[in-house]
């Protein structure tokens, strides 16, 4: 028999915070899908300092020394730089300022031919629209949008809601097979990703390396391909859907790419990445903008701000883990020495955690599900370790301001 408070996830049970930023012991090291609330999931590791993983590689970048890294980018480039004009190198780009910064820096300081590849939005903001096209139309990088069938994309995000608390799953999926999946179409053998996931907490070794494995695994069927948390034959058994629908969602094998002599890398390895400083850029040099209201749950108005679902990821990784968008904002800032471990608490108390009202009826229609049922949904991922409901209110147990439920 489980104790009241138990952990869903195979979260650690004790939470505890970073002493150098905000972020807890509950933030998930990957996006591996998860088939029931018990199963174990990676979590980000903590020194015995406690000190966040992520924490430790912002330490490393200080180190760094990073004009070498920018010489051997260029060495690395040169065995791919196009002799006849056509693009040699693939951007994963969702139009936002990491990707606006990489394509162009790509493009205009290496030399290189970049063709960007953005994977569509679920529902593009407005401010997410303008800035995709100016990417081309300012920035002079060439483009090219991958969109879905949307009538299958938005069931697979309302099957990835219910069943994973994780409505962006499928987005996910998507923007991380678009990469390989084109670069194989369009003969393209270089493939140049952002940020390592290090920087927020994934295992420090695989900032080790400057070339990476691309994120997703080879299945011998692609019917067995799990998407939204059910397998593709089982979601053609029960809808009108057939195999071919699932075409995009389908990657190339890791032996295609070995054989095509794909590379994956990501500029992070070379340039100092630096969200604040990437927006900078781009406002500058592809005419980016920011939103033209502040993102729900957090106090900025420039990051992931391309897709309406966007708020309500965040809200779902704030009811799953305790960490909302606010938390994950103001953790990267403080490790880039913008702001104090104390502003950052105070942001997170603030903003974490917010409802995204903005766009509540917008996503309900989208994924045809009733506001009553939105709300059941959510509640069905508070794991009893992180959530009290207390005179009708959900509270969280602890929080980093130490004003949490377990906490006075």
């Amino acid at each position: 028999m489980k104790k009241s408070n138990y952990a869903m996830w195979g979260l650690p049970e004790n939470v505890t915070f970073c002493n150098k930023c905000v972020i807890s012991n509950q933030r998930p090291n990957s996006t591996v899908e998860m088939k029931n609330k018990n199963m174990k999931k990676d979590t980000i590791s903590f020194n015995k300092e406690g000190i966040c993983s992520a924490c430790e590689y912002a330490e490393t970048k200080i180190e760094t020394n990073w004009k070498e890294r920018e010489e051997l980018l260029f060495e690395l480039l040169e065995p791919f730089r196009s002799k006849d004009g056509g693009y040699d190198v693939l951007v994963p780009s969702s139009g936002g300022k990491d990707s606006a910064f990489q394509a162009h820096i790509l493009k205009y300081k290496y030399k290189m031919n970049p063709l960007a590849i953005t994977w569509a939005p679920n529902m593009f903001t407005r401010a997410g629209w303008m800035n995709f096209n100016n990417l081309s139309r300012i920035g002079g990088i060439d483009s090219f949008l991958y969109t879905p069938n949307g009538k299958l994309h938005s069931y697979l995000t309302k099957l990835a809601f219910k069943n994973l608390g994780h409505p962006f799953q499928p987005f996910i999926h998507g923007q991380k097979i678009v990469g390989p999946k084109l670069a194989e179409k369009f003969g393209i053998s270089l493939i140049m990703y952002g940020e390592n996931q290090a920087e927020y907490g994934n295992p420090l070794e695989n900032n080790a390396d400057p070339f990476m494995e691309p994120e997703f695994f080879s299945i011998d069927d692609p019917r067995d391909m799990v998407l939204g948390g059910e397998s593709v034959s089982s979601i053609i058994e029960k809808t009108d859907f057939i195999f071919r629908d699932f075409e995009p969602y389908i990657p190339p094998t890791p032996s295609t790419l070995l054989e095509k002599g794909i590379k994956v890398t990501y500029l992070g390895y070379f340039e100092k990445w630096d969200p604040q400083e990437c927006y900078y850029y781009a406002v500058d040099n592809t005419g980016f903008m920011p939103s033209y209201e502040r993102s729900i749950g957090t106090y900025s108005r420039y990051t992931e701000i391309d897709d309406k679902i966007v708020p309500f990821h965040f809200y779902m990784t704030y009811i799953k883990f305790g960490i909302g968008r606010a938390t994950y904002d103001a953790a990267q800032e403080v490790r880039n020495g913008k702001i104090t471990r104390d502003e950052a608490a105070y942001l997170v108390k603030k903003f974490d955690g917010e409802f995204p009202e903005r766009y509540i009826k917008e996503f309900c229609k989208y994924i045809d599900i009733s506001i009553k049922e939105f709300h059941e949904i959510v509640n069905s991922f508070r794991s009893p370790h992180l959530w009290v409901e207390n005179s009708g209110k959900w509270r969280l147990r602890h929080t980093v301001a130490l004003d949490g439920f377990d906490d006075e």
